[in-house]
């Protein structure tokens, strides 16, 4: 009897800690806030739940909506700089934050 009461003491705060974090985890999520197109490429640009880093996903405009991003950006500080970033290296435009 002891040992199922031992059992019960130490494994069920280790259980309720254990979802706390898993759920704590799982809760994060990343968060759709634009889309367009340029050049030949169309993007959706996505933010991270707490608005830290933005990123690009990138597709051929001749893709299926449902298919693969053709490419993932590294995360940026803005979405401006991520939108330049499409600006600039994708649509082909000419803009004064360009590279050349």
């Amino acid at each position: 009897m002891k040992l199922i009461q031992i059992l019960k003491v130490a494994v069920i705060p280790v259980l309720t800690i254990f979802s706390f974090v898993s759920t704590s985890n799982t809760a994060l999520a990343d968060y759709l806030n634009s889309q367009g197109s340029g050049g030949n490429y169309r993007y959706e640009l996505w933010s991270s739940d707490d608005n830290s880093g933005y990123y690009l996903k990138i597709w051929s405009s001749e893709a299926s909506q449902k298919s693969e991003a053709y490419s993932t950006t590294r995360a940026f500080a803005s979405s401006r700089e991520a939108l330049i970033y499409f600006d600039c290296n994708y649509a082909e435009r000419s803009l004064p934050e360009c590279p050349r």
